[in-house]
């Protein structure tokens, strides 16, 4: 049996995602026995290293929530395009052992994307959203929740990092794997926003997580836009990397500030060698558990927890969940310091930083 919600797939007031999220009164997974163990499904965007930190979150909640006990698994499945999203949703609507998803959406806007998600929650499978949402303004109802970082606010307060590390200001660029994930739009007009006006955006540069054409639109943008560029700004995890090949290779490391979005391995080396100026780091542990917590709260029928994780449910933004962030800088010679930044957003030097995710048996976050 599956769980029953009360759920209006038209229309998206936030009154009736509430409804949806106190109203999950099923049995699925409450007995092992009566058929089989079920899968709560991680649909990711990327094959990039922080979804490593995602896996390392929901392993940590399987064990902390006894999962086993409640006939409940997780699995994960990479995907790399809203096309592969789309396809992978339709395959779950068929297949019996299904209990939640959580998907971190490639395409904010896309409308078959929607209504895949919301073709799962009539058949009353918990969809929620993690590390990208949908767009809140479309399709807020396709899914029941997010979870993961305010990109808004983390895109602001790596533009507040620029404002004082380029006091004169200048031209940035900024690399993306996807222009139109919901991520990326909020990162780049939230760094706009906090590099204020004495920056200008020269060009936004996607690459759809190709390797090659991520090192490729780091040279052109360096070609293209010549005195003029004044910092690169990596938006997913992997573009940093590719910024920081790029500046080796060409031997103009001083020309530019280099600013980061997520704490890859390699991105936290480079900060350590003097590539990296600053770095935004999300929670990726955190994503990954709390999305298993709340699947697990929604099939299980525990109001208790959906209550703890969303005390503000059917306010405006009340179906977010906040991870938090973390501003990094070098150890020595950064003119940053915590009270630059928001009172929500940590301050750590690299090496602080390093001990934080050696704790949590992380190489990255």
């Amino acid at each position: 049996m599956r769980p029953t919600w009360s759920f209006q797939l038209k229309a998206a007031p936030i009154f009736l995602i509430s409804i949806a999220l106190a109203g999950c009164t099923g049995t699925t997974g409450d007995d092992p026995a009566a058929g089989g163990t079920k899968r709560i499904i991680i649909v990711s965007n990327s094959a990039a290293p922080f979804w490593d930190a995602i896996r390392a979150g929901w392993t940590a909640a399987e064990k902390d929530l006894n999962l086993n006990a409640h006939g409940l698994r997780v699995a994960m499945q990479l995907a790399k395009e809203t096309e592969d999203q789309i396809r992978f949703l339709r395959q779950l609507e068929t297949q019996s052992d299904v209990a939640g998803v959580a998907i971190s959406a490639v395409e904010a806007s896309n409308l078959a994307l929607a209504k895949e998600m919301k073709r799962l929650q009539a058949k009353g499978i918990p969809v929620i959203t993690l590390d990208s949402d949908m767009d809140r303004q479309k399709y807020r109802d396709a899914r029941l929740a997010f979870i993961g970082t305010d990109n808004l606010s983390a895109g602001r307060q790596l533009g507040i990092a620029a404002k004082h590390l380029l006091s004169e200001g200048g031209g940035f660029v900024t690399f993306v794997g996807v222009k139109t994930s919901q991520n990326a739009i909020e990162r780049v007009g939230g760094f706009e926003e906090g590099a204020g006006s004495r920056f200008t955006l020269l060009d936004n540069m996607g690459d759809g997580t190709d390797t090659l054409k991520m090192r490729k639109n780091v040279q052109n943008a360096i070609l293209n836009h010549k005195e003029k560029l004044k910092a690169l700004v990596g938006i997913w995890s992997q573009n940093t990397p590719a910024i920081v090949d790029v500046l080796r290779k060409q031997g103009n490391r001083d020309r530019f500030k280099v600013l980061a979005f997520d704490a890859e391995a390699l991105t936290i080396k480079a900060m350590g060698e003097g590539y990296v100026d600053a770095m935004i780091v999300q929670n990726p542990y955190q994503m990954g558990y709390q999305s298993v917590r709340l699947l697990k709260a929604l099939i299980t029928a525990d109001e208790a927890t959906k209550k703890e994780m969303f005390p503000n449910l059917g306010q405006p933004d009340g179906d977010l969940y906040d991870t938090g962030l973390k501003i990094v800088v070098p150890d020595e010679g950064s003119p940053l310091d915590g009270s630059m930044f928001g009172e929500k957003t940590e301050f750590y030097k690299l090496g602080a930083f390093r001990r934080w995710l050696e704790e949590l048996g992380l190489t990255g976050s």
